[in-house]
């Protein structure tokens, strides 16, 4: 790492402890409200209508919000006990987004999010309405930090998967638009325009993540696992980490980056066979 300069993982841990300073900790409110918070950016990075889907970003936002929901993960660690007559765990929650995307109930969403999670009960996520549902973790590629949880969808109103798009397509200067949860507030719309592509990150295990988006859309923790979309309201990539410039500030300094839906795209297709996904 040179100079002052501070990578972050998009996620935020409520209480308990963090790891290794991957996380920026928020305080716990106690409460939760459904708000819609629309951000406009300068009118350069605004999406204009798509000459091939005809949408605003206000139609992309009432299409997709709803497939994009708030996942809460309860964090169990391990603290060392310097004489071992003590184990002690220590817990804590993090938090973070994931959108739908087929109808059966399956999440995409980071890695860090949920890691040291419960895979079948440490879980959760939030759709509209605070309809809440338990979410089973049923793939895992820390290499690429990707998560994919399954839910239970009886009961959960009518909700539209998202759909993927084509992330080797996307150039320089193509508007985005992100929808997520920062800091708590549900299904947040920024824009913006992707800054630069084929930049590279680090994944929670330690492997580099390759061929990834740089966006200006800001991006805050809690908006990890979110969707980065195309001005047609596809997928290009999920939201997974953030630059703070080096400073003390847990904001959004206009340098934000997303995993390529590519990279996921070749993931789902090992959940078929029941397998987790991993660089070697």
């Amino acid at each position: 790492m040179k100079g002052a300069v501070r990578w972050y993982f998009a996620s935020s841990v409520l209480g308990g402890i963090v790891v290794a300073g991957a996380f920026l900790a928020l305080g716990v409110t106690g409460r939760r409200t459904t708000q819609t918070i629309v951000v406009q950016s300068p009118v350069y990075s605004q999406p204009a209508s798509s000459s091939a889907s005809g949408l605003t970003p206000h139609d992309i936002y009432q299409r997709d919000a709803p497939g994009v929901v708030f996942v809460k993960a309860q964090i169990v660690q391990q603290i060392e006990d310097p004489f071992d007559l003590f184990p002690q765990q220590e817990r804590s929650v993090s938090t973070g987004s994931g959108f739908l995307i087929d109808q059966r109930g399956d999440i995409l969403t980071n890695y860090h999010v949920i890691e040291g999670a419960s895979r079948t009960t440490g879980v959760s996520a939030q759709f509209e309405d605070n309809v809440t549902r338990q979410a089973r973790v049923i793939g895992a590629d820390p290499s690429n930090d990707l998560a994919v949880l399954r839910v239970d969808m009886s009961g959960v109103p009518s909700v539209r998967p998202l759909e993927l798009g084509d992330s080797t397509t996307v150039e320089v200067g193509d508007p985005t638009l992100a929808i997520g949860n920062p800091f708590g507030l549900d299904r947040t719309l920024t824009s913006g325009i992707v800054s630069a592509l084929q930049r590279q990150i680090q994944a929670p295990d330690g492997f580099s993540i390759d061929n990834v988006i740089q966006t200006d859309a800001p991006i805050n923790p809690g908006n990890s696992g979110g969707p980065l979309l195309d001005a047609a309201g596809r997928v290009i990539g999920i939201n997974s980490q953030i630059e703070t410039g080096g400073g003390n500030g847990q904001g959004s300094v206009g340098i934000a980056f997303a995993v390529p839906v590519d990279t996921a795209k070749e993931f789902l297709p090992l959940l078929e066979h029941g397998r987790d996904a991993a660089k070697h």
